[in-house]
């Protein structure tokens, strides 16, 4: 193999990993933004149901309070 195709191969290589090294920053960044994103919606969604189960008591009764079925 002649030294410039050695060359031209060696300068491709570094340029792929170059590129390569820069996608998985830019991905890296964004997953971590993502589950950023995620546990403020999970914080909310908490919240939410929270005060949710705070406006409007069940209309349910709790088992203790429930009548035992007839007998007959």
């Amino acid at each position: 193999m002649s030294k410039n195709t050695l060359e031209d191969r060696l300068a491709e290589l570094e340029m792929r990993l170059a590129f390569q090294d820069d996608v998985i920053n830019t991905l890296s960044e964004q997953v971590a933004k993502q589950e950023m994103d995620l546990r403020e919606l999970w914080e909310a969604k908490r919240i939410m149901h929270k005060q949710l189960r705070d406006m409007a008591p069940s209309n349910l009764k709790s088992e203790q309070d429930e009548a035992p079925p007839p007998h007959y």
